[in-house]
């Protein structure tokens, strides 16, 4: 580690220097704290005494017969009285609600060599599939089944659930998986939002090769894996990062803005030693752990004020967070950024070399607040908020967007997203199909929290597993293959992927029958399949290369509760059409028989006539 870069914010390797190490003949200690007035590292067999490094700021011990696999914690003096604290740049945890370090060695022998070869010209063209599963590692599945249970031997390892999440994704047609903050933290309530161990993966569910295992296996099966992380604030215990010398030297020293809202202490940027940490953090569990992006929570915090747009922009903030982004995308060739932002801020996406902020995507709270509100009105007030489902054309080449249906929208009281739509009972399950037609068929990557797939009526709870046994009654279990079907569409079409920010890649075909709450969407693709969804290792590097004739979708849909007979539109230079999935199936719970779609194209006229039942979505390949 170079201390200028460390001290100016520009390192981002600072977990080789700081931290534990084991040596030839035991483990070297090291920690950055310029106010302790004295340091000893507390081990099983007793203190040893750290003495200041380098230039005074640093403090360091070699402990003689220390071993990986020991437990350690430092004890900081500061004006008369110490504190004890977990290591900042720990490689591992204990499991709470103890909190000591230990000693870890991060060998692993990786398996995913061609997956990782192979994403470099996949995400930084941009212009592939990303339909990811959003989950919460301890509730996906549970030895405790739907009993609440916060006992960690209900936990599933990492490495446990490997093989059956493998298989699932696969089936279910998910190329990405997100996984919610997998750093350590204290409190299970937070779901990881509010860490301590920015280098160390929580030990409620294994050790770091048991999650190194899960990311190999993964990848092995051509699934991308992103972790969330929070690079905002930290959690507030006394044996953390808070007052770490004895003084703010991770947060800022003034409450007004070093507390958020949620009462935790945000990171104080200005600092160089600040940056340098997350910036390693991020670029640690990117490097170390084959991470292939991560997604970064609360950015409008960072971007202003306590995430107060009339307090102003932060502006070490910002540059900061260009700094992160460059760097770890420079370090980790093909990895990307994703910006959860919920303001107007200009340029979230934009290259940092043009003076964006240097994210590859961006969460697009508009569309998801649009869209859910929608859909929970009653279909006699739709017409009335007929452009909500296309207001977010009009911004959409602002940023480049990605569509969320995330853990956020099915907590606090807020109903999960098949228990949001309009009506009782049955009424939900079109208007629900509907709804994820319309999401795949819109522009922009796609996002969806675990339990969407089943339409889970309860809202999610981080003490319970998914209810995976919905799937027993035959609506959700229709459901789960409506899903299923629908991304492998989404995957096996490149005319609803490969041109998400292209201008060219989307119109309008229908977006003026306000009284009949119908609308027709069409997509198209520049040039024929890559290949982009194939497993790891299987795909042609060079496929794709020369131009081919562009693939057509269509979708049209009827918002309204009432039977659309003989709807017309037109789609320009159309002669043929075949239906790719129909939302009101019979297999899906719908009314419709597989082969008995009501659909025409007139091959003189371009004009598609169809007959829509209530709350049905009808997808078209055209030519």
């Amino acid at each position: 580690m170079d201390i200028q870069n460390f001290y100016r914010g520009t390192e981002f390797y600072a977990q080789d220097h700081l931290g534990a190490h084991a040596t030839p003949g035991g483990v070297v200690f090291r920690t950055f704290a310029p106010a302790a007035d004295g340091i000893v590292v507390l081990l099983d067999d007793g203190p040893h005494e750290m003495h200041r490094a380098q230039d005074g700021n640093f403090w360091e011990a070699e402990v003689l017969g220390a071993k990986v696999g020991d437990h350690y914690e430092y004890r900081i003096y500061h004006g008369g009285g110490y504190v004890d604290h977990a290591d900042p740049y720990a490689f591992a945890s204990e499991l709470r609600p103890s909190h000591r370090s230990i000693v870890w060695d991060l060998s692993y022998e990786w398996g995913d060599a061609a997956w990782v070869k192979g994403r470099v010209r996949r995400n930084l063209q941009l212009d592939g599939p990303l339909n990811i599963y959003e989950m919460h590692v301890g509730s996906w599945r549970k030895r405790s089944g739907d009993e609440p249970s916060d006992d960690p031997a209900d936990w599933y390892t990492y490495e446990e659930l490997a093989e059956p999440l493998v298989e699932y994704l696969t089936k279910t047609g998910y190329n990405y998986v997100e996984f919610m903050p997998l750093s350590e933290y204290p409190f299970d309530g937070s779901w990881g939002y509010q860490p301590t161990g920015f280098f160390s993966p929580t030990s409620r569910y294994g050790t770091p090769q048991q999650l190194m295992h899960l990311v190999d296996a993964l990848h092995q099966a051509g699934i991308g894996c992103i972790l969330d992380v929070v690079p905002v604030h930290f959690a507030t215990d006394a044996w953390g990062l808070a007052n770490y010398d004895g003084t703010p030297l991770f947060e800022y020293p003034n409450e007004a803005v070093g507390v958020s809202e949620w009462g935790s202490h945000n990171f104080m940027y200005s600092r160089g030693e600040s940056c340098s940490f997350m910036q390693s953090s991020v670029n640690f569990w990117l490097g170390c752990y084959h991470f292939d992006a991560v997604r970064m929570d609360a950015i409008s915090r960072i971007i202003y004020w306590q995430g107060d747009e009339s307090r102003g922009v932060n502006n070490q903030n910002v540059e900061f967070m260009k700094r992160l982004n460059s760097g770890v995308k420079s370090l980790n060739p093909g990895t990307f950024t994703i910006a959860e932002d919920s303001t107007d801020f200009e340029g979230t996406t934009r290259p940092v070399e043009q003076g964006g902020l240097g994210f590859d995507y961006k969460w697009d709270m508009g569309w998801m607040h649009d869209t859910l509100s929608y859909f929970q009105l009653d279909p006699y007030f739709r017409s009335g908020n007929y452009h909500k489902l296309s207001f977010s054309m009009m911004y959409f080449g602002n940023e480049r967007y990605l569509l969320p249906l995330s853990h956020d929208e099915v907590v606090h009281g807020k109903a999960t997203i098949a228990q949001k739509m309009w009506g009782e009972g049955d009424l939900k399950f079109p208007q629900a199909r509907s709804l994820y037609c319309y999401m795949m068929v819109h522009p922009g990557k796609k996002l969806n929290f675990m339990g969407s797939e089943v339409a889970q009526l309860r809202e999610w709870d981080e003490r319970r597993e998914q209810d995976w046994f919905m799937r027993k009654f035959p609506k959700h279990d229709a459901f789960y293959r409506f899903c299923t079907d629908l991304n492998h569409l989404y995957l096996d079409h490149p005319a609803l992927w490969q041109e998400d920010y292209a201008e060219h890649g989307f119109a309008w075909l229908d977006v003026a029958s306000t009284e009949r709450c119908t609308y027709a969407i069409e997509r198209r693709s520049a040039v024929a399949d890559t290949g982009a969804g194939a497993p790891a290792g299987e795909k042609d590097e060079g496929a794709g290369s020369q131009p081919a004739a562009g693939e057509r979708i269509v979708a049209v849909l009827n918002l309204s509760g009432a039977t659309q007979e003989d709807y017309e539109v037109e789609v320009p230079g159309a002669t043929r059409a075949e239906v790719l999935l129909d939302s009101d199936w019979d297999v899906y719970a719908g009314t419709t028989p597989r082969g008995a779609e009501a659909v025409a194209l007139d091959a003189g006229t371009h004009v598609l006539t169809c007959t829509l039942p209530p709350f049905a979505t009808v997808i078209l390949s055209v030519a």
